[in-house]
């Protein structure tokens, strides 16, 4: 298994349904919007198998400061392989230069992969976030 590692946006809609629904992502139901969503973002780091796309990283950033991970996600066939690892270290290698790279697993399960990376859990901080219901 040779993965190949990209921050072009060559990932069709499909591409990106077929890999948010195999982690059983919501966004997955929403393919417009998903990839709207990717195509917009700061940066978007892909790997593939081929021509399959079996991960995905995307970060939001301001320019200068601070840079925040949202999506990290590999396939679950292709889970264990270091996919996400290598793409986690793509993006701190990206920002190094910023004064912050922040994430916030949305599963306390997978804070032990990010403090792997280096990322610590910040004092005294908190998650917080307003579902829109109208989706």
């Amino acid at each position: 298994m040779a993965i190949t590692f990209t921050e072009e946006r060559t990932f069709t809609q499909d591409q990106a349904q077929q890999l948010f629904r195999s982690v059983g992502w919501v966004s997955g139901e929403y393919p417009e919007r998903l990839h709207k969503a990717l195509m917009g973002s700061s940066t978007v780091i892909s790997a593939w198998d081929g021509d399959r796309l079996v991960g995905l990283v995307r970060a939001l950033d301001d320019g200068s400061m601070l840079a925040y991970v949202h999506y990290v996600l590999v396939d679950p066939e292709y889970q264990g392989n270091g996919i996400a690892g290598h793409m986690i270290e793509m993006i701190k290698d990206k920002y190094r230069d910023y004064f912050y790279i922040e994430v916030m697993p949305e599963e306390s399960k997978n804070a032990s992969f990010y403090e792997g990376h280096g990322f610590h859990v910040m004092d005294d901080g908190v998650a917080m976030q307003i579902v829109n219901p109208n989706w």
